[in-house]
């Protein structure tokens, strides 16, 4: 247990919450949230007197203790999993994410989670993630995504990812394949709302995305209401003749649920193997070879893989980018294209 002290500075918040939040140390990374359930628990002492009202005012110049009881264990089980660790320090660890591994326990899934493999390969490195023994999850990537993704283990680390991937700042690149060849030379491109192309060949899709009002575990695009959404997308490659399959670098500005995968779909170039958004489509039997094929169509996950994440360190500051290579799969589907 430890004990922070500080005063509130000239014209705070009306809320107590708010204030706190505004001028608690920076290393202290304590959120708003964390600071109101503080509260509540009756573990902050305004000059001297527990006050449990997270709306409570507070006046400049209060002194504020702050009492901080050592992190609890968490109620999610640690699973000796084993992982594709990329890297890992005191404060944080990137992993490669296999395909058909779901990231966060949730009630169809209480197990066999990326963070419950965490949970065991950190142990007693994990200093505590908002009171609790836990890894930071700041972003997550899809159960048949695979893939790069950084979890805190402690609260300066989990509070600093969080602050970068909500200001946009965090660099990811996907790579895909995609039905279909994004080009800007294609007129049927340039007539979908949402859809426009930069210097370069560069395919910028600018929407906004919601829950599909009558399927929950789907997205939809909008354009009034929901939450705005950025991709763009690049050419790497084509396959067939004529062409028919593209390999894409997919790159976000924004981080929406099944982004990438809803985004293309709206543009008319869904990904091999999305169950959701790609559908099965009928390819030319002359534009591919038997084989190729016949591995497009048994290709059963979507052909997505977060291939770089780069981010500032957020304890030493230092800007950090790893790669991860192109799963099995999606190597042997690409081959099976080229053939």
């Amino acid at each position: 247990m430890s004990v922070l002290t500080f005063e509130i500075a000239e014209d705070p918040p009306a809320r107590l919450d708010k204030a706190l939040a505004r001028d608690v140390p920076v290393q202290a990374s304590l959120s708003r949230s964390r600071l109101g359930k503080l509260i509540e628990a009756g573990a902050v002492a305004i000059d001297g007197a527990v006050v449990t009202d997270q709306k409570a005012k507070v006046a400049a110049g209060a002194v504020v203790l702050v009492t901080l009881p050592e992190a609890s264990e968490s109620h999610m089980l640690a699973e000796d999993i084993a992982l594709d660790v990329v890297y890992e320090d005191d404060d944080l660890i990137v992993v490669n994410k296999p395909v058909g591994m779901v990231v966060h326990p949730a009630p169809g899934t209480p197990s066999g989670t990326l963070v419950n493999a965490l949970m065991h390969h950190c142990g007693d490195s994990l200093s505590g993630v908002g009171g609790e023994k836990r890894p930071g999850v700041v972003h997550r990537i899809d159960k048949d995504t695979s893939g790069l993704l950084v979890a805190a283990k402690t609260d300066a680390a989990h509070h600093g990812l969080a602050a970068q991937f909500e200001a946009h700042t965090v660099e990811r690149y996907y790579r895909a394949l995609c039905y279909g060849v994004p080009d800007g030379n294609d007129p049927r491109l340039r007539g979908i709302r949402g859809v426009s192309f930069e210097p370069g060949n560069i395919l910028k899709l600018q929407t906004h995305l919601a829950r599909h009002k009558h399927d929950r575990q789907r997205q939809a695009v909008l354009f009034d209401g929901g939450r705005h959404a950025v991709t763009r997308a690049r050419l790497v490659e084509r396959f067939g003749q004529p062409e028919v399959i593209a390999l894409i670098e997919c790159w976000l500005e924004t981080g929406r649920t099944h982004q990438i995968r809803v985004h293309m779909a709206h543009a008319g170039h869904g990904l091999i193997g999305d169950p959701i958004y790609g559908g099965k489509r009928k390819l030319p039997a002359k534009a591919l070879s038997e084989g190729a094929i016949a591995a497009v169509q048994g290709f059963d996950r979507q052909a997505l893989h977060a291939a770089v994440l780069g981010f500032e360190h957020p304890v030493s500051g230092e800007m950090m980018r790893f790669e991860a290579p192109l799963p099995r799969d999606m190597l042997d589907l690409i081959e099976a294209l080229r053939g």
